[in-house]
């Protein structure tokens, strides 16, 4: 059976203009509407808005990186039921637990391909 993203909220955080331009492109033929942003201050401010059904976002970012993001939309009561998936172009352990302890649902190693996204959002998601 095959999955319907259509009109599925999905946010991505990062600062790579390249690694937004993929995602957006993959999700976008899925049939998902994507919102992008550059950091976190600029996805906080877009996420009151567009009320994403889940959120992707890049641990190594400037001003506000992906943990702290993650830990302010967790702390958040609007948005604690939210999915996070970190992004880190590192597979360690230890970025993986720092994830787990600011709440995040997942952990993506970069390059990501367009199974693991939707995948992502096929686990965290309700989908028709």
């Amino acid at each position: 059976m095959a999955d319907n993203f259509e009109g599925v909220k999905v946010m991505v955080i990062d600062d790579s203009k390249t690694i937004r331009r993929t995602a957006e492109t993959l999700l976008s033929k899925a049939g998902c509407e994507v919102i992008t942003a550059t950091d976190g201050f600029d996805a906080l401010a877009k996420i009151a808005d567009t009320q994403p059904a889940i959120i992707f976002v890049d641990i190594m970012m400037p001003r506000l990186d992906g943990y702290q993001t993650c830990a302010l939309i967790k702390n958040n009561s609007t948005y604690q039921n939210t999915p996070v998936i970190m992004l880190s172009s590192k597979d360690g352990l230890f970025d993986r637990a720092k994830g787990r302890i600011v709440g995040s649902d997942q952990y993506l190693t970069k390059p990501f391909s367009k199974d693991e996204l939707l995948s992502a959002i096929r686990d965290h998601v309700k989908v028709d």
